[in-house]
């Protein structure tokens, strides 16, 4: 029983570690929103500049530049309209940017629970152990203890980073959400404006 928690133990890190790197560079700033799109989305007034825009949205993919080609792909319709569709696409982008935080949510709340089943499991063979033995051997019985209680600290070693890694992942998916909002609404705005 101990050695089956020890590897589901291993599993639960690895498949924490592989969401945590792969959220990591999926998350990074540049990937979300480029500085390139940035850039020229800043000094986009005239339609030739909207074509512009488009082409860099297309080269390089990403959630602003999927959002900013919608969005001119939609000048056409009124304000109201376009405003709504890009809505309905950011929040998809959302979902997209906060895909495998719920496997690190799972693991921050399984994996003490796992440590604790080890230690529970390692105890009642200790301590099942102790009733034919006898309370002869101290120094046996401090390192069944010693040893039981380290599926507990891997958990708690697994769950932390895990925990820490969710929260900051989660507050950064908000922050770019906020930034691809203002970017979008910038562009809407000034398109927009220009039409009146």
């Amino acid at each position: 029983m101990a050695i089956l928690i020890y590897i589901l133990l291993g599993l639960t890190s690895v498949v924490g570690l592989a969401f945590i790197v792969e959220r990591g560079l999926a998350l990074s700033w540049s990937k979300v929103v480029p500085p390139e799109i940035t850039r020229l989305l800043s000094a986009c007034e005239t339609s030739d500049d909207v074509d512009k825009l488009r082409r860099l949205c297309h080269q390089k993919s990403s959630p602003l530049g999927r959002l900013l080609l919608l969005a001119s792909e939609h000048l056409d319709w009124p304000k109201q309209d376009n405003v709504d569709a890009l809505q309905t696409a950011a929040r998809h982008e959302i979902v997209r940017l906060e895909r495998g935080l719920v496997v690190l949510e799972i693991i921050v709340g399984i994996a003490p629970l796992l440590g604790l089943v080890g230690t529970i499991a390692g105890m009642m063979t200790l301590f099942g152990n102790l009733g034919q033995t006898g309370l002869n051997d101290a120094t046996r019985l401090a390192s069944g203890i010693a040893l039981i209680l380290n599926s507990t600290l891997f958990g708690l070693l697994i769950a932390i980073p895990s925990l820490i890694a969710w929260s900051y992942f989660s507050k950064k998916v908000e922050v770019l959400a906020v930034e691809m909002e203002a970017l979008c609404d910038e562009f809407i705005r000034r398109q927009y404006a220009e039409k009146k």
